[in-house]
């Protein structure tokens, strides 16, 4: 077995329930999409946010996906001066079962970073 971790972000376009859940939900399906990754693989989740969101839970979106059996965390990043506001961030370690040749190496992780998020990662946004 080994484990990995996918990772993602996303700029809500405004701090209401409706659009975070719509975006948080378009997300969290890229990162599982483009990863191949069944609910089934999902060792936890954790959700991070800046300070500025308040209208709901990034997780709730999760459990709207039917991700109901596994852990899930939110924590409040630090604010910091300049920092891209509005901004939830996702990290997902997996569990890889499968036989050894079909496991998915570190390099070809897609790690999702969506709209105004992926000036966060230049590096690595898809």
């Amino acid at each position: 077995m080994a484990v990995r971790a996918v990772r993602g972000a996303v700029q809500l376009e405004r701090d209401a329930s409706g659009p975070m859940g719509e975006q948080v939900t378009q997300l969290l399906t890229a990162m599982l999409e483009r990863n191949a990754i069944g609910r089934d693989d999902l060792i936890s989740i954790w959700f991070t946010a800046t300070p500025d969101p308040h209208s709901d839970f990034p997780a709730a979106a999760a459990r709207g996906l039917g991700i109901v059996d596994v852990p899930l965390l939110r924590a409040q990043e630090p604010d910091i001066a300049g920092a891209m506001p509005r901004v939830v961030r996702i990290l997902a370690p997996i569990e890889i079962l499968a036989p050894i040749e079909s496991d998915l190496p570190r390099p070809r992780i897609a790690h999702v970073y969506l709209g105004a998020a992926a000036a966060l990662r230049k590096d690595i946004a898809q």
